[in-house]
């Protein structure tokens, strides 16, 4: 995981270039490692929020996206069989998973804002974010596993464990 050093390290004038540079095509850069820093910097940001939301918020009454209801209908009919409380990282990375979720993330292209954004996912829903515990992901397979963990009852465990 990535720290918030990179971010401070980037200084002011450094975190407005950022901004703007995380609004543009991949295809614009090579492999910068200060771009790295930065999409690691936000992917991480954005998993920190997460993980306070779902640990303050019951997550049965969270609503991720405006259409998590047809992610979730998709998801469940796509991978019925996926274990969302505790995934494997062939479950996303594999080549027959890839061949898989590929469709299933293309069909939210336009609809989903930066759906195939980098973003952080745990694997054991009942742990929290750590290096062992994390793969990236795109974020519509982030808000597709999440929903289901939400509506499926499995990330009450990080709830209930926040407030006892």
């Amino acid at each position: 995981m990535a720290s918030h050093e990179g971010l401070a390290a980037l200084g002011v004038e450094g975190a407005s270039a950022a901004a703007h540079a995380l609004s543009l095509p991949a295809e614009a850069y090579g492999n910068d490692p200060r771009l790295e820093v930065m999409w690691a910097m936000k992917a991480y940001n954005h998993a920190e929020v997460y993980f306070n939301l779902i640990s303050s918020v019951d997550p049965k009454f969270l609503k991720l996206t405006k259409v998590d209801d047809q992610i979730y209908l998709s998801f469940r009919e796509t991978f019925k069989e996926l274990d969302v409380k505790q995934l494997k990282e062939e479950d996303l990375k594999s080549d027959e998973a890839k061949e898989r979720w590929r469709p299933f993330c293309n069909q939210f292209e336009g609809i989903v804002e930066d759906f195939n954004y980098g973003t952080l996912l745990r694997l054991d829903c009942e742990k929290d974010y750590s290096e062992e515990n994390t793969i990236f992901a795109t974020r519509v397979q982030f808000f597709a596993v999440e929903i289901a963990r939400n509506r499926e009852g499995y990330n009450n465990a990080v709830f209930k464990r926040s407030k006892s």
